[in-house]
């Protein structure tokens, strides 16, 4: 097989993985960011018992986009980790208070509140950085003979701020429709009644980004406005679902409310791919610029196609047993 045919494999894999990652672990950052605004302690409970028969495994799927983008394009891995460093230092930091807050607040008293707090503020900078890093990609990066020549701080721009905050906004509408499937009560209603207000935020930011975008890089402006392509079913596709989303929580749908919502990620995430294809590293270098040998990429494809079924069954089995609402007073830790 062809590095040509390799790359773009690598390349759909990984995508596949992102988008998992996204949204499987969207709604648990979610949660944890509508944490503090909770009307008692009791919705606290239901929100974290909701996840956590599944929020660690969720994680599995950033794990393996991170293992295969090192082992499949790995200039990506030598000019963007200079480029984002702090950025991705945040994202983890958020992920391990949040985990470690996880764990102990089911066991603690006094100190609940501290680690309420801590699960909070994780969630909200694990979610901020993310939205950053997908900012200062659509930026681009600076860089001469495959280095990065930029410097620390050039991911922390007005732009990549909107992205980090929308990305925000959005996990936290993910986190409000799951909360709607999971729980009933009060718990419910108070999540119902976030979902419209949350929704318009994430269509504001979805504007300003979408025509803030196209003049950063005279390419994607190109790519988007030369002529009416294809393309622009993506754009549509987010709008339905986000209208979708309005409806099926005004008529109490709330299975479908949270599959748009996906969709709405979905839609928005291909998008960006879109954009900015076929570069890995925009605005210099393509996939096949940065991809690795291709006797290194067929001798890993092997075990990941192995794997990935695996993970996948695992994934839905978890999901299947523990489907249901999760009550007050009733959970699965």
């Amino acid at each position: 097989m062809e590095m040509y045919d390799l790359s773009l494999i690598w390349a759909i894999i990984i995508a596949f993985g992102v988008i998992m990652y996204v949204l499987m672990d969207g709604f648990d950052l979610g949660l944890g960011i509508l944490f503090p605004f909770a009307p008692d302690e009791d919705a606290r409970d239901v929100m974290m018992n909701s996840v956590a028969p599944v929020w660690d495994g969720n994680e599995t799927w950033l794990v393996l986009g991170g293992a295969g983008l090192i082992a499949a394009f790995p200039l990506v891995y030598t000019i963007l980790l200079p480029a984002l460093y702090l950025g991705v230092f945040l994202m983890l930091a958020g992920l391990i208070f949040r985990g470690v807050a996880f764990e102990f607040r089911f066991k603690s008293k006094r100190t609940r509140g501290w680690w309420n707090a801590a699960f909070a503020g994780g969630s909200f900078v694990a979610a901020f950085a993310q939205g950053c890093v997908v900012g200062a990609y659509i930026q681009g990066f600076e860089t001469a003979d495959r280095v990065y020549t930029g410097g620390a701080f050039d991911w922390l721009t007005p732009f990549s701020i909107l992205t980090g905050f929308g990305l925000v906004v959005g996990y936290t509408l993910l986190g409000a429709t799951w909360l709607v499937l999971k729980s009933e009560g009060h718990v419910r209603e108070w999540a119902r009644g976030l979902i419209p207000k949350l929704l318009i935020g994430v269509l504001a930011v979805f504007l300003v980004v979408s025509l803030w975008t196209p003049w950063i890089d005279p390419g994607v402006f190109d790519r988007w406005f030369d002529h009416i392509q294809v393309i622009w079913l993506l754009p549509f596709a987010a709008l339905l679902c986000a209208v979708g989303i309005y409806v099926a929580t005004r008529r109490r749908r709330e299975g479908l409310a949270f599959l748009l919502t996906l969709g709405l990620f979905i839609f928005t995430y291909l998008g960006l791919l879109v954009s900015r294809w076929p570069y890995v590293i925009p605005p210099d270098y393509t996939l096949w610029d940065a991809a690795s040998a291709p006797e290194s990429q067929f001798f890993i494809l092997i075990g990941v196609l192995f794997v990935v079924p695996i993970v996948l069954t695992y994934t839905a089995w978890s999901y299947w047993v523990f489907r249901g609402k999760v009550r007050v007073g009733e959970g699965y830790h």
